[in-house]
């Protein structure tokens, strides 16, 4: 065994060992979340691909054509099993967004009220009765009673997530508002992006629940389209907020406080970042004075 080889093995292995050691328990939470979610979107995609390769390959000569086959077997039990992970992964995305709500509201109680009850009741009752409708013997979830279910069940999700995504879209839009007032359009720009507001607020998950919800609702063929992007958002958006959560770019409980927003920036580019803005309750004016050799900047309000 060479020596080079198994010193340089070594020295990598606890460098590995370092980096996966030092991560947050929030980081370590991160990381569980998204397996978990890319785990239950992975059943979801494979029972659609194994009922597509039943429906055009196997069964091409199915009496009836393909839709004949497809309605038929649409509650077979691997596409019962491809929905309860779907259910899953909803109600574990949902609920990132209520906690993420709940930081950009500097843990304002109040704000999820609303949210709370939508989400209890979608988890603890319409979602089990649409699992038990649309997995039932000759159960259709397009047609019957599990449409109608279904109807409701989803009214309930997608409207959950047009309040939490508005609810964090005015809450950066407002902050953003107030620095471009106390500071500049350039220091606002570089800490209120458009990348920020469609990745906090889990934007594309919301638009795409919201074509599939009206679809859905008009009867359109089209609706199961707009499904599978739902349902695959349902998994993407979360992994790029968790994302920005683990590189820390994006909101905590610091950044979205209202007596002092603590931003960093990471542009090297920019010369004097903006770091603390404190905001008084009475007349202000500001001042301003160096931090140290990093160059950072601090501006209060005093009388």
């Amino acid at each position: 065994m060479s020596d080079a080889l198994l010193q340089n093995s070594f020295y990598i292995g606890n460098v590995f060992n370092s980096i996966l050691y030092e991560h947050r328990p929030s980081d370590k939470f991160h990381m569980i979340f998204s397996t978990i979610i890319l785990f239950l979107n992975t059943i979801f995609v494979a029972t659609q691909l194994i009922l597509g390769q039943e429906m055009w390959i196997f069964n091409a000569g199915y009496p009836g054509g393909a839709f004949a086959y497809f309605v038929t077997h649409v509650s077979v039990w691997y596409q019962t099993m491809g929905s309860v992970a779907s259910l899953l992964l909803q109600l574990m995305t949902d609920g990132l967004l209520i906690y993420r709500c709940f930081t950009v509201w500097c843990g304002s109680y109040r704000v999820l009220f609303v949210p709370c009850c939508l989400w209890l009741s979608q988890s603890t009752v319409f979602g089990i009765l649409d699992l038990i409708t649309s997995g039932s013997p000759n159960g259709d979830f397009f047609e019957g009673l599990a449409a109608r279910i279904g109807l409701v069940y989803f009214s309930l999700t997608i409207g959950l997530n047009v309040i939490t995504t508005c609810l964090i879209c005015g809450r950066i839009i407002f902050y953003a508002r107030h620095m471009q007032n106390h500071l500049s359009l350039e220091v606002s720009k570089a800490y209120f992006t458009t990348v920020t507001i469609v990745v906090e607020s889990a934007l594309p998950y919301t638009l795409f629940g919201i074509a599939f919800l009206v679809s859905l609702g008009l009867g359109s063929n089209t609706s199961i389209l707009f499904l599978s992007l739902y349902g695959m958002f349902s998994c993407i958006s979360p992994q790029m907020l968790i994302l920005r959560v683990v590189k820390r770019r994006a909101w905590s409980a610091e950044t979205a406080q209202p007596t002092a927003l603590v931003f960093a920036t990471h542009s090297a580019a920019a010369a004097a970042p903006y770091t603390t803005s404190e905001i008084g309750s009475s007349r202000a004016t500001s001042a301003g004075r160096g931090l140290g050799s990093r160059g950072v900047r601090r501006y209060s309000e005093s009388e």
